[in-house]
């Protein structure tokens, strides 16, 4: 099924020579569940393997028993509208300069590279994850506002083990004089993960952890299918950032977890689920809610959920975010209009419609009415 709504199957896309003329063609809007993607490790791309397995099920019919060359060149091609140019040769800068790091820094605790879980999580965690259904999920967290959710996840040690290589990073950045790439445009502080060699353990964090709770809790923006991730580390407090401005993520879904230290203030505040057209609009008493952070505590939301964190008054505060997101919902929505399924005033916009329309239908039913009795 295309995004257009039609079951298009062009017979006239396959060449004589056995090619794909992939121009016209766009992904399926439901997956091909008995299909089995291709492995894409070994060849040189421009995103994430991961991404082209996970892309791979939405490919259209006449698309799927061809080369695995053929299929990774056309979904570099729909990748590519995501990256103009311009960022092309960015991204390119960026992984030599991740390289860079990952040749001359040397870990401090290399057990964190490699996911543990039993040293990592939580048993509550473990356990839930285990069993994988979506009782076992809810079982281990609170949802204080609609979409927030909140659950225990990492071990204190774990915490203090990550706090530990993160000081240790940042004291070889002062000693080498190194300049680094901070984790977005709004913190002066804190690091990016990635960079210095998490990048796989924290893509299994998200696949075999965080992926499936977003396919429970937020199907309808791409949690089944989340495929990359942007890992990093802020730091509040005394010498580092104060607080963070009201914002959207660049995530479909978010996990924000507190790895500590001492500290008061720093309170998350959300301020309901915005699509980009009404990202700015005014908030909803219903949708006013303030989370205080708890160290090794969760926070699990949508991208989408407006957001921001209120001053550290005092100590230092160091959370671990990871942004997670789907290309495959970002090539779907291209095709949306509505996302009231998600989005807080297109909702409110789609109840009011109905709403006007029914109350038309009741005042027509009346006046045909009076006029049959006159």
């Amino acid at each position: 099924m295309s995004l257009h709504g039609s079951d298009r199957r062009d017979t006239s896309s396959s060449g004589g020579n056995g090619t794909v003329a992939a121009a016209n063609l766009r992904l399926r809007l439901n997956p091909n569940k008995e299909h089995r993607p291709d492995g894409y490790e070994d060849m040189q791309l421009d995103f994430s393997p991961n991404i082209f397995s996970s892309l791979e099920r939405y490919l259209p019919p006449s698309m799927l028993n061809v080369s695995r060359d053929d299929k990774a060149k056309f979904m570099r091609e729909i990748l590519l509208k995501y990256l103009p140019v311009g960022e092309r040769s960015r991204s390119q800068k960026h992984r030599e300069y991740r390289q860079k790091i990952i040749d001359n820094y040397q870990p401090l605790h290399r057990e964190l590279y490699y996911v543990n879980p039993a040293t990592f999580f939580v048993p509550s965690f473990r356990r839930a994850i285990n069993d994988n259904t979506e009782q076992s999920f809810r079982s281990i967290m609170s949802e204080p506002s609609p979409g927030i959710f909140v659950f225990d996840i990492f071990q204190t040690d774990f915490c203090e083990l990550l706090l530990s290589e993160i000081e240790n990073f940042e004291k070889w950045v002062t000693e080498t004089k190194f300049r680094i790439m901070r984790p977005n445009t709004m913190n002066k502080y804190g690091a990016v993960l990635d960079d210095f060699g998490l990048e796989k353990m924290l893509d299994k964090l998200m696949e075999g952890f965080i992926r499936p709770l977003s396919r429970v809790l937020f199907a309808e923006v791409g949690g089944a299918t989340l495929d990359s991730h942007h890992g990093f580390v802020v730091e509040y407090g005394k010498d580092r950032d104060v607080d963070l401005g009201f914002h959207v993520d660049d995530s479909e879904v978010t996990l924000n977890v507190c790895l500590g230290k001492q500290f008061s203030g720093g309170e998350l505040f959300f301020r309901g689920i915005r699509c980009e057209k009404h990202v700015n609009t005014g908030t909803h008493s219903e949708e006013i809610f303030d989370y205080s952070h708890v160290p090794g505590r969760a926070v699990l939301h949508r991208g989408r959920h407006r957001h921001g964190a209120r001053a550290t008054t005092s100590g230092n505060r160091v959370n671990l975010l990871l942004w997670c997101r789907s290309s495959v919902f970002r090539e779907m929505k291209r095709y949306q209009k509505d996302f009231s399924s998600w989005c807080g005033e297109c909702s409110r916009e789609k109840k009011e419609r109905q709403r006007s329309t029914i109350a038309a239908t009741k005042l027509e039913l009346f006046r045909r009415e009076g006029e049959s009795t006159a």
